[in-house]
């Protein structure tokens, strides 16, 4: 009897899957997938972490107060809130009552009376002086008077302006005909405060137009017919073209702030809720001006400043102008602080890196072929991917830059279909791997 023959073990063990690594798409299934491909180039890239923020005024320069020059009562409101004033455009109109204002007006007039009848006097003795038939020293005592009623003169007069009141004003006070009102106007152009107009910003003060320089009022702080002592606060104007970017970290990232502000290395800054095809182009760079010393008991955090300039645009609505600006205080904002810097990496979209377990792959494109290769992520954020540029991909060859999860299961569905997605067939019925 011969040996019973022993089962193949071998035979009956299932052939070995091979991990599917090419998939095949239709230019429709392309476009239905918006797939991007674009050649790898190995660049360099700066690793960043993500801090919050918002947009903030600058104090001392966003916000004007407009405050009472003298005692007086509000007669004419000619700006309310929301409208734009430029400088020298008027404000209120007070109808004074202030008596020290009234004695200072009275006292120009007669100054300036008593030094004409001194310069009468003088015309009349001078001949008298010179043939000898009056004492010089009258005369030197007549010029000494002179000069000290222009001395008071002078005085009276600046005093004047100081409290609101023109050169024109100034000059009928002295004729006598006295200023019964004084008008409020917006302040005059000065450094902290640039040009409302789109496109680039010039820190050179002499090329600014001023006529382009404008205020919006903020608030209204009075009432027609109240009275006001002087200093009295009666509105606030704001110009919201320097603003700041105040970004809320916590101690633990503080030295990477600190190299930034150190080196001066430009931030990446998203502001929520803006809409950039409406405005033009934002051309500045992003440094911290200076980090805060404090840290906020409540929230554990401590606060850096950002330089930031900002886009308005100036429009008429029933004979009244009104600005609009692109940034606004409050606004929330998420800020890309740079902390090391990764030479010779290649940079992806997060979409065209997809994950399996402990691996990740990318997708190369040929043709209607998409080729799935494996490769070693150095860096992920909420935007990009960087990879090591260690030769798994070669320079140049063309990466799908989004959609790679999409393609990944496109891929496992055709490899379980049992159709291999790299072999084609030609017209003579004979089968091609893919070249």
């Amino acid at each position: 009897m011969s040996a019973s023959a022993e089962p193949d073990e071998t035979a009956a063990m299932p052939a070995p899957v091979q991990e599917p690594k090419v998939l095949k798409l239709s230019s429709q299934a392309r476009k239905n997938l918006n797939l991007v491909a674009k050649p790898a180039k190995p660049q360099t890239y700066w690793r960043t972490i993500q801090i919050p923020g918002i947009v903030a005024d600058r104090p001392g320069e966003t916000d004007r107060g407009m405050t009472s020059p003298a005692v007086g009562v509000v007669t004419e409101i000619h700006a309310y809130p929301g409208q734009t004033v430029r400088p020298g455009e008027r404000l209120f109109t007070l109808r004074l009552s202030s008596e020290y204002l009234q004695n200072t007006q009275k006292e120009l007039y007669t100054t300036t009376k008593e030094k004409q009848i001194v310069e009468e006097e003088l015309t009349r003795l001078r001949p008298l002086a010179a043939s000898g038939a009056l004492p010089g020293a009258r005369i030197i005592e007549l010029e000494s008077q002179k000069r000290r009623q222009e001395a008071l003169i002078q005085s009276h007069q600046q005093d004047l302006l100081a409290r609101g009141l023109t050169s024109q004003q100034v000059d009928q006070v002295a004729q006598g005909e006295f200023v019964p009102t004084v008008t409020v106007t917006a302040p005059p152009f000065h450094s902290a405060t640039q040009p409302v107009a789109d496109g680039p910003v010039s820190d050179d003060l002499s090329a600014i137009d001023h006529s382009m320089v404008a205020y919006e009022v903020q608030n209204l702080n009075v009432d027609l017919g109240q009275q006001v002592q002087a200093g009295q606060l009666l509105a606030t104007l704001a110009n919201h073209l320097r603003l700041y970017i105040e970004g809320h970290a916590f101690k633990r990232e503080a030295p990477f702030l600190e190299d930034a502000a150190q080196n001066g290395w430009n931030l990446t800054v998203e502001f929520a809720e803006d809409q950039p095809k409406h405005w033009p182009q934002l051309n500045q760079r992003f440094e911290i001006q200076y980090l805060s010393n404090a840290i906020d008991t409540d929230s554990r955090t401590f606060d850096f400043y950002v330089p930031l300039t900002n886009q308005s645009r100036l429009y008429e609505k029933n004979g009244e102008t009104f600005i609009v600006w692109r940034f606004r205080p409050g606004q929330r904002v998420r800020l890309h602080v740079p902390v090391e810097e990764l030479q010779n990496v290649l940079v992806l979209p997060t979409a065209a890196v997809v994950r399996e377990g402990p691996e990740a792959f990318v997708f190369q494109q040929n043709g209607d072929l998409f080729n799935r290769i494996p490769v070693h992520v150095l860096h992920e954020d909420r935007m990009n991917i960087v990879i090591e540029n260690d030769g798994s991909v070669i320079p140049g060859l063309y990466l799908a830059q989004n959609g790679a999860a999409s393609l990944n299961r496109v891929l496992k569905a055709q490899a379980a279909s049992g159709v291999r997605a790299d072999v084609h067939v030609h017209a003579d019925g004979t089968v091609h791997a893919s070249h």
